[in-house]
């Protein structure tokens, strides 16, 4: 007997992008002390997701140090749009806010999405083991509430993903996705940076 060929289709598949961004240790140092000097004029900080973690007010997106940021993180932005074939042509690309948080031992966040936006970014400037692994929750409703036993959990039959950071690591997620943040079990601090992209009609 043949046997048929079966195609596995993964249809309305979630997509995460990953990467280490170039010349990281440079661009570190540089927005590093743009953080800095924001945690030391606004010890307090916002309330957001932040539990027991620092949360910065909005970046002044046009601060030198700043912009040596999002100039190194552009390359891959824009192949996560160009990947979702999105009319660039059409539509301008605009960071509609971008902050920093800072968790200390035992800081965390708590589960949430960024609303209002297309896509948004973790980049992590201080990351050492143990911090906190970024956590991505599915968000199909059916599997969710009712699944069946596994074996173990894959690609397929997973509710839930970790990323584990690390220093220059820059993650793309559409901004509908739930996610949260471990609690950071190392003695030292956690540094990340977080933004929103909306996408504007010309």
């Amino acid at each position: 007997m043949t046997e048929q060929k079966v195609d596995l289709n993964l249809f309305f598949p979630t997509p995460v992008w990953a990467s280490i961004i170039n010349n990281y240790k440079h661009v570190n140092q540089k927005i590093f002390s743009y953080i800095d000097e924001l945690k030391t004029n606004d010890p307090e900080g916002v309330r957001r997701s932040n539990f027991k973690g620092w949360h910065s007010k909005d970046f002044e997106l046009n601060n030198e140090n700043v912009i040596i940021f999002v100039n190194a993180i552009s390359t891959k932005l824009n192949k996560a749009l160009i990947d979702m074939n999105w009319d660039l042509k059409n539509q301008t690309v605009k960071i509609t806010s971008m902050w920093s948080i800072i968790n200390q031992k035992h800081a965390l966040n708590e589960r949430h999405i960024h609303g209002n936006n297309f896509i948004s970014g973790a980049y992590y400037v201080k990351a050492p083991s143990d911090c906190g692994n970024i956590c991505f929750y599915d968000p199909r409703s059916g599997p969710t509430f009712s699944h069946p036993k596994t074996t173990g959990p894959n690609k397929l039959n997973a509710t839930a993903h970790t990323i584990k950071p690390e220093d220059g690591l820059l993650v793309l997620f559409p901004s509908y996705l739930h996610h949260s943040v471990e609690t950071n079990l190392s003695d030292e601090e956690r540094v990340v940076i977080s933004f929103n992209v909306n996408l504007i009609s010309n």
